[in-house]
């Protein structure tokens, strides 16, 4: 059989005899409908696409991912995602105010009606110099940022040029976007800028994020996170000199170990990271001023507003404790801490059609359904009431966020992922 006949042979698998799995909802309407599509001759053309121009995927993967974004400095990308968001077809592509990148496909239905969204990130997480030359090991690339987002933006443009060579029009518009500022200190100021100020901010009745990979991941639950940058600060002088005298180091270590003496609930899940430290000035000197960067993430809005109040007793404790153990004679220890990030908390409900249907789309390429929460570019539109969900680019990979990121890219197998998402898009679309 050939790659492109057991792609096929996969997509023509009825939904009730595919796998089953752990899902929102018992199987109903919903399967039958994807499993109609997924049965469908115009899916199958779609897939055979996909697998056709796989190697197109795979360059095109390479080709973005050598592309630098780091946090904040995502225009080069996004100069070339617009032209290839062009060049694939779609009209009305754009790049707005924020750094946003999108395009329109257009549905069967008036203009101006309702639309349903796939967005992929255009920033990692990687500082500017990073090298991001792309290194191939057999059918694995190697390089910081290729999973996590690159492979979801050349996967976004492989269901583009699916969608063309096998005619289907669906019924919603579908507008295609490379965002910015999903990592780390972005704080999500391309979703905010799409859902507060963008063009289509009223029209958007649906939403899926592609981030990472897993084909079987359907990301529901939205984990809110707030992130603070501490100032300790202090008078500073000579290391023997003023020996005696308080030291803002002594408070911030204290308040690292306060914190990470604070029990947090295993469910609903809560964490917490003392991440990057800085400042001083020479080896022979106290420092007067050390700062530190936490990040603090739940899946409750009630357990993350705890931990944020255990957080400030801590800070205020330090400060003290340092106060009250030294010499103060010529200032004192003070910790202001500083909001440099929040993420809303939420989830969309496990019995809304987004969640079923991708769940379904799961079942029906043979996958068992793995429904989650994290903290990605849904968050914003689940805040805000939007029925969204988080889905993978439909590969393997691993080691994201490091420079040793990988993905598989081998085929079939990366030709039936991708299928996932494209199922569960083209049912909330409508065809």
């Amino acid at each position: 059989m050939t790659a492109a006949r057991i792609a096929i042979a996969v997509l023509s698998v009825a939904v009730l005899g595919a796998t089953g799995g752990a899902a929102p909802a018992k199987p109903d309407q919903v399967d039958q409908t994807v499993g109609k599509i997924v049965a469908s001759a115009a899916f199958k053309t779609a897939a055979a696409t996909l697998d056709k121009e796989h190697d197109r995927t795979v360059a095109d993967i390479v080709t973005l991912t050598e592309i630098p974004a780091p946090p904040f400095k995502e225009a080069a990308k996004g100069k070339a995602y617009a032209a290839m968001l062009k060049a694939a077809g779609l009209s009305d592509v754009e790049t707005d105010a924020e750094g946003n990148v999108m395009g329109l496909r257009r549905g069967t239905g008036p203009a101006g009606g309702p639309v349903v969204v796939l967005a992929a990130h255009l920033d990692t997480v990687f500082p500017e110099g990073t090298n991001v030359k792309v290194r191939r090991e057999g059918t694995k690339l190697y390089a910081p940022g290729v999973g996590d987002d690159t492979r979801s933006l050349a996967v976004v443009l492989a269901y583009i040029r699916a969608l063309d060579a096998a005619k289907i029009r669906t019924k919603r518009d579908i507008l295609f976007v490379g965002d910015v500022g999903e990592e780390g200190p972005g704080d999500l100021r391309g979703m905010r800028y799409l859902f507060g100020k963008g063009k289509y901010k009223d029209r958007i009745k649906a939403f899926f994020s592609m981030d990472g990979n897993e084909p079987q991941r359907v990301t529901y639950g939205a984990v809110g996170s707030r992130r603070y940058r501490v100032a300790f600060h202090g008078p500073g002088g000579h290391s023997y000199g003023a020996f005696g005298i308080v030291n803002p180091m002594s408070a911030m270590g204290l308040a690292i170990s306060q914190l990470y003496e604070t029990k947090v609930p295993a469910k609903p899940r809560t964490t917490y990271a003392a991440s990057v430290v800085g400042g001083g000035v020479s080896v022979n000197s106290i420092p007067a001023d050390v700062w530190l960067e936490v990040d603090m993430r739940s899946e409750s809005k009630t357990e993350l507003e705890k931990l944020d109040a255990r957080f400030h007793d801590v800070l205020a404790a330090s400060a003290e404790h340092e106060n009250a153990a030294r010499d103060t004679r010529l200032g004192r220890v003070t910790a202001t801490p500083k909001l440099i990030g929040e993420r809303p908390t939420g989830a969309t409900s496990p019995d809304a059609e987004i969640v079923r249907t991708t769940a379904a789309a799961v079942r029906a390429l043979g996958y068992t359904p793995d429904l989650s929460a994290s903290s990605t570019d849904s968050n914003i539109p689940i805040s805000l009431g939007v029925p969204a969900v988080t889905i993978g680019s439909g590969g393997v990979g691993g080691r994201a966020h490091s420079l040793d990121e990988w993905i598989d890219v081998a085929k079939p197998e990366s030709v039936r992922g991708m299928t996932v998402g494209l199922a569960a898009l083209l049912a909330m679309a409508g065809v």
